[in-house]
């Protein structure tokens, strides 16, 4: 049922992406603004804005799997990227890294402010 493994094509997307997309639209992007074929068996890596949501898009035998996963907290911590390549070839090394090499953030809580009236 899992098969990432080593001997596969990682291929990192280095745009940020909207999170709702999923198998369809997911794979549009691998052929229209990567240049790739989703068929060919290669493993596509989606991170969102925020870097805080990757989603991994690949083909399987029986068809297309997404791995999806949520930080409570923290970043993904990406390589750096060329601003013109439309994607950055990776490998399972890397991969393994990115997930588990999280920046971990300490979120600040706003000071909540209240409205005054004069009565």
């Amino acid at each position: 049922m899992f098969h990432l493994h080593s001997s596969l094509s990682y291929y990192l997307y280095p745009f940020a992406v909207d999170m709702r997309k999923s198998f369809y639209t997911l794979a549009g992007i691998v052929t229209n603004n990567m240049g790739k074929d989703i068929r060919e068996g290669g493993v596509f890596i989606f991170v969102n804005r925020n870097q805080n949501i990757m989603k991994i898009l690949h083909m399987e035998y029986a068809g297309m799997v997404i791995y999806h996963k949520k930080l409570d907290s923290g970043r993904f911590k990406l390589p750096d990227v060329d601003e013109k390549a439309s994607n950055l070839v990776i490998n399972w090394q890397d991969l393994m890294a990115i997930v588990q090499d999280v920046k971990v953030t300490q979120k600040r809580l706003k000071k909540k402010q209240y409205k005054t009236t004069n009565c």
